[in-house]
């Protein structure tokens, strides 16, 4: 009775075939010249490979590319396209700078 599933090379297939199509839907990056960020010879790639929504530096482009299909990035930039955590009027209201709160108004009789 044990023994492999006749049916799992069909499912392998299956799955490959998703990836492949997952790859026609990507999109492409716009074919021109980066911005150029300054030298410093201290930095990986000599600071030239730079991930704004990680904050990290890359030895060279290829590593980059790789981390920009990671899903820590990708989380990452999700999280930073998404709507602010918190606003100056927030800040305001939570130091007690904000609007007074005088409570319900009373009817005069």
């Amino acid at each position: 009775m044990g023994g492999k599933c006749p049916h799992r090379h069909v499912k392998k297939r299956r799955y490959s075939h998703k990836t492949a199509r997952r790859t026609k839907f990507l999109l492409q990056k716009p074919a021109g010249k980066m911005n150029q960020l300054p030298v410093d010879e201290d930095l990986p790639g000599m600071g030239q490979y730079y991930c704004l929504h990680c904050d990290r530096y890359f030895a060279n482009v290829a590593v980059r590319d790789e981390h920009f299909k990671t899903k820590r990035h990708k989380k990452r930039m999700k999280l930073m396209t998404g709507p602010a955590p918190h606003t100056q009027l927030d800040a305001d209201l939570a130091a007690g700078m904000g609007m007074p709160d005088n409570g319900p108004k009373l009817m005069s009789m």
